[in-house]
């Protein structure tokens, strides 16, 4: 199966460790990784913070380069859930642009999402070793409804012990603008997040959104806490 691969603007810029985890997961369960070199940033940053021109700009620009008619996997709830939900609304005035967005709306997965449901993995063949716990970040879990196909992959790892998180969809602080925007409650927010996942006792918090993960990590840090933060990409290839 041919897939198109858009690995979002943090992944890109910071975590391409977690990229390439990504492509080794949808190879070793025989997709074939297509990286449109021209993609770009989805819009969601000034979508949220209510720029829809600039927003459409964005889309416009993602829809050009994900012509087509293969998967869209993405190792984002957020930049996913945009392209699933928001795109067709950017687009409500526009009839051509509106199918276009619905066409590829249709076509796009959250990672985890295309694991489980396309590719029909078998989750027990992951192993990791020590205590994992999980963190439910907003937008996957509240627009796209991803809840269980995490779950499942982490609990299903062989030699490990998942430990579920207390209030483990409670908004870790990110928000995207938000956190620039209200750094105080953006911080609160945070350091209760941390709490949570100290109180698990697990060595190793993962998660499907690296906005968030990246925050989690940088509270983290202030409490001087050595709970390792990977993305989910990052846990199942490492356990292949």
């Amino acid at each position: 199966m041919r897939t198109q691969l858009f690995a979002t603007c943090l992944v890109d810029t910071f975590y391409p460790r977690t990229g390439e985890a990504v492509v080794r997961l949808l190879e070793h369960f025989g997709a074939e990784v297509v990286y449109p070199r021209r993609q770009t940033c989805c819009g969601k940053p000034p979508d949220s913070a209510g720029y829809a021109r600039e927003a459409t700009k964005a889309a416009e620009h993602f829809l050009k380069v994900f012509e087509g008619n293969d998967p869209i996997v993405i190792p984002s709830g957020s930049c996913a859930s945009m392209v699933k939900n928001h795109y067709p609304e950017l687009f409500k005035d526009d009839p051509l642009m509106h199918q276009k967005a619905v066409a590829a709306a249709n076509r796009t997965y959250e990672l985890t999402q295309f694991l489980v449901h396309v590719l029909k993995i078998d989750p027990t063949v992951f192993s990791w070793k020590g205590k994992i716990t999980y963190h439910a970040s907003c937008q996957l879990t509240r627009e796209l409804g991803v809840v269980e196909e995490p779950l499942l992959l982490l609990q299903s790892l062989k030699g490990a012990e998942f430990i579920p998180m207390p209030y483990a969809d409670r908004c870790c602080g990110f928000g995207g603008a938000f956190m620039a925007k209200q750094p105080e409650i953006s911080t609160a927010l945070a350091d209760e997040k941390v709490a949570a996942i100290v109180s698990t006792g697990a060595d190793t918090v993962t998660g499907c959104d690296h906005g968030c993960l990246m925050n989690i990590a940088d509270a983290m840090k202030r409490r001087k806490t050595d709970i390792r933060v990977r993305h989910i990409a990052e846990v199942l290839a490492e356990g292949l």
